[in-house]
């Protein structure tokens, strides 16, 4: 499984690129395979085209990003990080970077660095000069937040991804619902409406009844009779209109919550 299979890379841009932008620590994310997911954000000449371009600083920076994690110091005093990315225990690449100083720099001791590695002393501290300065505790700080981040960005989308085909198939289901719903309700009021003629009916069965004296008793029973079942019938759909309404809200509250989520994504 890769990252690229169930997000947008994109996203995983914007969050990168604005907390480079606010904090002044480079930073990259990259695959299982060491494969760039993004574009490089805030990287520095010093690391990049000095250090990391020579034969030497290459191989000590290479060294640096397998055998480091969490926030860390490389190899040429710079502070970096390497975050991994984790969905349900399983890695699936890493948010790396840094490249910034914990203090500010003994210039001595780079230009002895710059010496081991054949580049240009002055040349390599006026690129020193140009990296960001943070406390080491608010470099811990703000890599630590960068992962909680893009964690939880990675998981959110795994998890939009796989519920995807079941969350259509909710929706689907809920507007068959209301349909159904619908038709429950036109039948419940044609009920109600036979309901209402029967109680009619029964009462002017009941007065021609009692017109006819001894010979309209059994009528009478009747109609008595007929009238009890519509005042049942009549309070029976209103207890299933109150049920169908309950329902209905349920189901909107349902729709909505869809509707939210769609515009969302």
């Amino acid at each position: 499984m890769q990252l690229k299979d169930f997000m947008d890379l994109k996203k995983l841009q914007e969050i990168q690129d604005k907390f480079s932008d606010s904090t002044g620590l480079a930073a990259v994310a990259v695959g299982i395979n060491g494969e760039y997911l993004t574009e490089g954000s805030n990287f520095t000449d010093f690391c990049m085209r000095y250090t990391r371009g020579c034969a030497e600083g290459k191989r000590r920076c290479i060294k640096c990003d397998t055998e480091g994690s969490g926030t860390y110091f490389c190899h040429a005093g710079l502070m970096d990080f390497s975050i991994d990315i984790m969905v349900n225990g399983e890695k699936l690449g890493a948010i790396i970077g840094g490249q910034v100083l914990p203090n500010p720099p003994d210039e001595d001791k780079f230009r002895e660095v710059a010496r081991e590695l054949g580049i240009d002393p002055d040349q390599y501290i006026k690129a020193l000069q140009k990296v960001p300065v943070l406390s080491e505790s608010r470099i811990r700080s703000a890599a630590g937040l960068l992962g909680i981040v893009v964690n939880q960005l990675v998981n959110l989308e795994y998890f939009k991804h796989n519920n995807a085909d079941r969350l259509e198939v909710l929706q689907t289901e809920i507007t068959n619902s209301t349909k159904l719903i619908q038709a429950i309700n036109d039948n419940t009021g044609n009920l109600k409406t036979i309901a209402n003629r029967q109680k009619i009916l029964s009462l002017n069965a009941s007065i021609e009844a009692a017109r006819s004296g001894e010979a309209g008793v059994g009528f009478a029973v009747v109609a008595k009779s007929m009238q009890d079942l519509s005042s049942q019938s009549a309070v029976i759909y209103n207890e299933i209109e109150k049920s169908v309404s309950e329902i209905t809200k349920t189901i909107t509250t349902l729709s909505a919550l869809f509707q939210e989520e769609n515009e969302q994504s």
